[in-house]
């Protein structure tokens, strides 16, 4: 979704390539439940407090900027959404996962522990309440689960999600886990692929105390003949 121009608010909103998919399945699953904002297109090193024309001209340049069209691919759209902080936080606290992407081959394993850069005065910290992840399509996984916080959510393709996890964005296959660790193992079902030889999903971290939030795309490698 993205504002046509910048002097009306007309909003152009489509589905992503995933939230096409869901609608074409026709069984009533679909259904927009949450929004959310981001201003990827902004540059805001252009702000120019010393403009000879005085405070109303601070922002002219960000003010001007061409805005990005919406687009369906959503790997590549709303990276940097917005957040609520505290009144004087000099520094955004990041998500540092030590993954930019994810690709697995077919029932390979890995874990992620989630660190918080810029917060609460620490350079690297990991938060108290810890991280929630939503993927966007568990059924790419055998096991998607958080370890580490009580009430820990979990996903397993044999017994179905817990009753502490969560379906987000109107969908029955976005699930939500929360740990100071997150598991994944990657599907050993071959019939989820079809004719294709890679499934994709994105995965998307917050951090529950800092507000701090990551997208990070996930591939699957068929591997089994």
């Amino acid at each position: 979704m993205g504002y046509l121009n910048n002097q009306v608010i007309t909003v152009d909103a489509i589905l992503t390539n995933k939230g096409r998919e869901l609608l074409a399945r026709n069984d009533g699953s679909f259904q927009i439940t949450q929004f959310a904002l981001a201003d990827d297109e902004i540059d805001y090193t252009l702000y120019n407090p010393t403009h000879p024309s005085g405070s109303s001209f601070y922002g002219e340049a960000i003010q001007n900027m061409p805005l990005l069209e919406a687009f369906p691919i959503e790997t590549q759209i709303m990276k940097y959404k917005l957040a609520t902080l505290p009144r004087g936080t000099a520094k955004l606290p990041v998500l540092d996962l030590g993954y930019s992407a994810i690709t697995l081959n077919q029932g390979a394993a890995l874990t992620i522990t989630p660190q918080t850069l810029n917060f609460l005065g620490n350079t690297q910290a990991y938060e108290t309440s810890g991280y929630s992840a939503t993927i966007s399509d568990v059924r790419l996984m055998s096991t998607f689960n958080g370890v580490g916080i009580n009430n820990e959510a979990a996903f397993n393709a044999n017994a179905g999600a817990t009753a502490t996890s969560t379906t987000t964005l109107g969908t029955n296959v976005s699930t939500t886990v929360i740990g100071s660790q997150i598991n994944l193992r990657a599907t050993t079902i071959n019939t989820l692929f079809g004719n294709n030889t890679q499934l994709s999903a994105t995965i998307t971290f917050v951090g529950l105390d800092s507000g701090a939030r990551l997208t990070i795309p996930v591939t699957i490698n068929k591997t089994n003949v």
